[in-house]
């Protein structure tokens, strides 16, 4: 993975939440516990369990005793960094939309016990709208800002995670440069027909009905793409082998593993 210097100030949460988030996690699955397990053993909502382990959880001193207990460690070590802890590492999947990002990124992050986020479901709650009708009332320009914005808060949240991103991320220098600097990049690469073939198969029919000539256009987007996508870390020929054959692969990389 690339590193990046972090400081205390490059997460929109408090350092002291951000640490609590990290150690609450870690001790968690070292234990082999489920947040709902841990909801249980705890007393504290599930809910509350999953916004302290995104780092927003503002916990209270007998709440903290409380997960400290549940934890079988002390509320001074849940909030204290340890320097033999491993570092998050977030995996980002690249590749234009039918490469197969959604599909094989949950299985990866089922795979590798992390967590599976689309960039694209955070953009759209930030903006409180869906992806169409940023597009369509506010024009890429915003699009774009806000997926940087959106990108710079989740990889500041210092989690390991497996991330899914928008097709044309790639073409928007800034942001491209911050994920390649705080993520291990890997490009899913296929044939122009099988882009083509998964989108349909999802049901999405509008590249025929709106452009006649779109099989053409998604083969010269792909082209114009490539040079842009083969910066990533690892690349993965997603034409060839199985969903399960490729994420046996991916998780077996050295740079994911």
């Amino acid at each position: 993975m690339k590193h990046t210097a972090h400081t205390q100030t490059d997460s929109p949460h408090p350092p002291v939440l951000v640490t609590l988030s990290q150690r609450a996690r870690l001790l968690r699955q070292r234990q082999g516990l489920t947040l709902r397990t841990l909801a249980t053993r705890s007393g504290l909502s599930l809910r509350f369990l999953l916004d302290v382990e995104a780092g927003r959880g503002n916990i209270s001193v007998r709440r903290l005793a409380d997960l400290a207990t549940a934890l079988h460690t002390t509320a001074a070590d849940l909030v204290t960094p340890h320097a033999g802890d491993p570092e998050p590492q977030v995996i980002a999947l690249l590749g234009l939309r039918g490469a197969g990002k959604t599909t094989i990124g949950r299985r990866l992050a089922r795979r590798l016990k992390r967590r599976f986020v689309e960039l694209d479901h955070l953009i759209e709650a930030r903006a409180g709208l869906t992806l169409g009708e940023i597009f369509s009332l506010h024009g890429e320009d915003y699009y774009r800002r806000i997926e940087d914005e959106a990108l710079a808060d989740l990889l500041a949240a210092r989690q390991s995670m497996v991330v899914a991103v928008g097709g044309g991320l790639v073409t928007a220098p800034q942001t491209y440069e911050r994920l390649l600097r705080g993520s291990t990049t890997i490009w899913l690469k296929a044939r122009t027909e099988d882009y083509w073939n998964r989108v349909i198969r999802q049901g999405d029919r509008r590249p025929m009905s709106q452009h006649p000539q779109a099989r053409e256009a998604l083969r010269q987007l792909a082209t114009r793409r490539e040079a842009l996508y083969a910066r990533a870390e690892v690349t993965v020929d997603t034409s060839t082998g199985d969903i399960d054959d490729i994420v046996k692969r991916l998780a077996a990389h050295p740079k994911v593993a």
